[in-house]
C-alpha cells in the first residue's frame, strides 16, 4: 500500500503544480484576476470546451496551448500510473495470498494464533522464538501486515468461522492459541477448534474469572488471565525476586543460553521403563538436570528421585543449555510435545 499512497501523493502533487503554474501564467500574461485565472486553468485541464474569462492576447493563446499540452498529457500519464499501480497491487496480492496459501497447505504440526493483539503478539514471538511453524489469523489488515513484515504467516480472516479454521489446516495443527478480544469470541473459537480437531492443544486468555470455568468446559486445555497472570508475577517480584529473575533468564531471556524443556518419552526410547537414575550421565556429559516428570495421567513428580521410574507417555521437565537440550532430544529419540 506505500507505493499506491507514494504515487497518489506524486499524481496530485503534479496536478497541483500544474494548476498553480497555469494560474500564475494567466496572471502574468494575461493580467486576470487570481479567481478567473484558476478558472481558466481548469477548464483548460479538463478540456471541457467552455469560453474564455475574456478573448486571448496572442501571447496567451500560445501560453494557453502548452498548458493545454503538457496539462493533458501529464493527466494521462497520472491516470495510467494510477490505473497500473492499482493492476499490479492486486496482481501481488492475489499471487502473494495464492503462495501463503500453498505454504500453508504443506504445514503439518503447526500453531495457530487467533488474534494478533498485545497477548497474540507475545505467544507469536516466544513461539517464533521455539522456531516452530505458526499462523497467525486476524480481521485487521493492519496486523496483518506486521505478520508478514515480522516474517510469519498470516491470515485476513474472521478465526470464529469454521471454514476460515478448515483453510489453516487445523486437522493437522497441534495448538491453537485463542487470543480474541472477548471471552465470549475465544469460548466460541475453543468449541469450534476442538469439534474440528479434538486432539488438537488449545490455550486461551480469559479477561473475566468466571468465564475460565466456562472456557475449560469447551476444552480448553489451558486458560489464562492476563490480568491475575501481571497480578501474581507483580507480587512474586516483591516476595521473591530472585527466583523472578531466574525464571525470566530461563525462559524469557535470549541471550541467556538457559532453557527448560520437555519431552516425552515415546515407545522407540531407550529410556522407556527405566528409572532416573539412568539419567544421571546426562548431568555430566550435556549438563542438564531433570527437574520433575509429567506422569501420563497427569501427576507431576517433582524433584524425582533416583528410583522414580520413567514410563512410555511420561513427560520429562528438563533445564539446561539450550544446545545441550538439543542434543539431549536427539539421544532420546523422542518428540516434544
Amino acid at each position: 500500500m506505500n507505493i499506491l499512497r507514494r504515487r497518489a501523493l506524486l499524481f496530485f502533487s503534479m496536478m497541483g503544480a500544474l494548476i498553480l503554474f497555469g494560474t500564475l501564467g494567466f496572471i502574468i500574461v494575461e493580467r486576470y484576476h487570481w479567481f478567473d485565472a484558476l478558472y481558466m486553468t481548469v477548464i483548460t485541464l479538463t478540456t471541457v470546451g467552455y469560453y474564455e474569462v475574456k478573448a486571448l492576447s496572442g501571447a496567451g493563446r500560445v501560453f494557453n496551448m502548452v498548458l493545454l499540452l503538457v496539462g493533458v498529457n501529464a493527466i494521462l500519464f497520472g491516470v495510467g500510473m494510477m490505473t497500473s499501480t492499482i493492476i499490479e497491487l492486486q496482481l501481488d496480492h492475489y499471487f502473494d495470498r495464492k503462495r501463503r496459501q500453498r505454504m500453508i497447505d504443506s504445514l503439518h504440526d503447526h500453531y495457530i494464533i487467533c488474534g494478533f493483539g498485545r497477548v497474540g503478539r507475545g505467544a507469536a514471538h516466544e513461539l517464533m522464538h521455539a522456531k516452530v511453524p505458526i499462523v497467525v489469523i486476524d480481521n485487521s489488515e493492519d496486523r496483518i501486515d506486521m505478520v508478514i513484515k515480522a516474517g510469519m504467516l498470516g491470515v485476513l480472516a474472521d478465526s470464529t468461522r469454521d471454514e476460515t479454521l478448515r483453510g489453516v489446516r487445523i486437522d493437522r495443527a497441534r495448538g491453537l492459541v485463542a487470543a480474541l478480544a472477548s471471552d465470549a469470541d475465544n469460548l466460541f473459537l475453543t468449541l469450534s477448534a476442538k469439534t474440528l480437531n479434538p486432539k488438537l492443544t488449545v490455550a486461551t486468555r480469559a479477561n473475566e474469572e468466571e468465564s475460565a470455568a466456562k472456557l475449560r468446559r469447551a476444552g480448553a486445555d489451558s486458560v489464562v488471565s492476563p490480568y491475575g497472570v501481571t497480578g501474581s508475577r507483580l507480587a512474586q517480584s516483591l516476595i521473591r525476586p530472585h527466583v523472578t529473575q531466574f525464571l525470566d533468564y530461563a525462559m524469557l531471556d535470549p541471550s541467556v543460553d538457559l532453557g527448560i524443556e520437555q519431552f516425552r518419552i515415546d515407545p522407540g526410547s531407550g529410556f522407556s521403563k527405566s528409572a532416573v537414575r539412568d539419567l544421571k550421565g546426562m548431568r555430566k556429559e550435556y549438563g542438564v538436570t531433570v527437574l520433575a516428570i509429567r506422569r501420563g495421567d497427569g501427576e507431576m513428580v517433582f524433584n524425582p528421585d533416583p528410583d522414580s521410574p520413567i514410563n512410555t507417555g511420561d513427560h520429562l521437565i528438563v533445564m539446561g543449555k539450550a544446545s545441550s537440550l538439543h542434543q539431549l532430544e536427539k539421544l532420546l529419540v523422542i518428540s516434544k510435545s
